[in-house]
């Protein structure tokens, strides 16, 4: 029998990585940028890997090598500078502006300087920003620190802040990740009147148009075929209203073309959706393209949908484990439970299921199919269809959490059952 064992070292976030989600919450995506960085420690340079690495810096274009602010002089002798330098130096006083004076001589006017010291000295620091110089930052440097120099330099704090993406998607296939999302998204567009875009990315397969009992001639599939013609109006014209707030992107549902689209595909629609809207819902099909894990991980916040059952558990924790590993300065997936208590199905306890993936989950809605069949085949939202519903009630509490309306106090899971004990037990013992 397979077994399921905990990785504490994946499912307890260091203290270390849960300030830096909480300091990174609400910086938004950097742009499209050239950074290098001249690094004389291998602590600095480990520290900018990691910030080059995190999701609001995958537009952005970095490198990282050793050498310092002599080396960046040297370097930029035979090579055109980048949009920021960042240099680390040991140097103070009268060295340290030698220096820079000699990689001035080889900048271009639009480049930027941050300077990396060692020295705390107010007097240092006036002496630089007075010769151009656009931060001094000052050693040990943690990976929040560097991101948010960087994104001080290149977003206008005067403009509204971006929208929140919010990417549903289910750890099996018919886990109801979809019906989630859409219920969600009319939640917070109902709840917080707040304007709400959803994009149901399963070009072929898309439900979001059959749930809002909407047929719009335009979606997604215009946004994706014209790239070059994506702006707001663009967009604004592809967007069905479903009500006052709420907005469908929707998907085409046909097979005429195949979905194994570019990494990148989904990146403009995206970035123009959230110029607009406070709350951008991602209705993320269950496929594991290149493209749907590059969405997952530039998203704000990521809601996984499971049954409780083997396989869903099995899926949901691969899942867990690899987007705790590539957004580590990021909260964890949120986790809801759906369709419990199916008549007749052996099925996990939440506490096991909750104790596996070392996360509570934020909702768990029980098997209703005659609330949820008739919502699907009338095109309603289930507080359309029963506003006094616990999965009404529930999705409302789905909305308030992704939104950071409110927060759920986390409970310490109790140990597994051996019934649990998966996969770790079966690769140990066959090794």
């Amino acid at each position: 029998m397979l077994s399921l064992a905990i990785d504490k070292s994946v499912a307890e976030p260091t203290p270390q990585a849960a300030a830096a989600a909480a300091s990174l919450a609400d910086v938004r995506p950097i742009p499209r940028v050239s950074i290098q960085v001249f690094c004389e420690s291998p602590d600095l340079a480990a520290v900018m890997e990691l910030a080059a690495a995190d999701r609001r810096m995958a537009r952005a274009h970095v490198k990282v090598q050793m050498g310092g602010l002599a080396a960046a002089g040297e370097f930029y002798r035979q090579a055109p500078t980048p949009n920021l330098i960042m240099v680390e130096s040991r140097q103070t006083g009268d060295r340290l502006i030698a220096e820079l004076d000699h990689l001035a001589e080889v900048c271009d006017s639009g480049t930027k300087v941050v300077v990396i010291g060692h020295a705390n000295d107010v007097e240092l620091y006036r002496r630089l920003i007075r010769r151009g110089v656009s931060e001094y930052l000052v050693v040990p440097l943690d990976m929040a620190r560097a991101i948010k120099t960087v994104a001080d330099l290149y977003l206008d704090s005067a403009k509204a802040p971006l929208g929140r993406s919010i990417a549903f998607i289910g750890a099996k296939g018919g886990a109801g990740s979809s019906m989630i999302a859409h219920n969600v998204g009319w939640a917070i567009a109902k709840a917080f009147d707040s304007n709400v875009v959803i994009a149901d990315l399963d070009v072929a397969f898309g439900t979001a148009g059959l749930d809002f009992n909407q047929d719009p001639a335009q979606g997604i599939a215009d946004a994706l075929n014209a790239p070059e013609r994506l702006d707001d109006t663009f967009l604004e014209r592809l967007l069905a209203r479903c009500s006052d707030n709420l907005s469908l992107l929707a998907a085409p549902a046909t097979l005429d073309r195949t979905c194994d689209y570019d990494e990148t595909v989904f990146e403009g629609i995206v970035e123009v959706a959230q110029a607009g809207v406070p709350a951008l819902v991602l209705d993320v099909p269950h496929v594991w393209t290149a493209w749907a894990r590059r969405t997952l991980i530039a998203a704000d916040e990521i809601v996984l949908t499971a049954e409780p059952d083997l396989a869903n558990l099995r899926n949901a924790k691969n899942l867990m484990d690899l987007l705790r590993q590539l957004r580590s300065s990021d909260a964890p997936p949120r986790l809801v439970i759906n369709k419990q208590g199916v008549p007749k199905r052996p099925e996990i306890k939440v506490a096991d299921f909750a104790a596996a993936l070392g996360i509570e989950p934020i909702a768990v809605i029980p098997f209703e199919p005659q609330l949820f069949g008739t919502a699907a085949n009338n095109g309603q939202m289930i507080a359309e269809t029963d506003p006094k519903s616990g999965a009404a009630a529930a999705f409302d509490q789905i909305a308030q959490l992704v939104t950071g309306r409110s927060e759920i106090r986390q409970k310490k899971s109790g140990a597994l059952a051996p019934l649990l004990a998966k996969l770790r037990g079966k690769k140990s013992g066959s090794a």
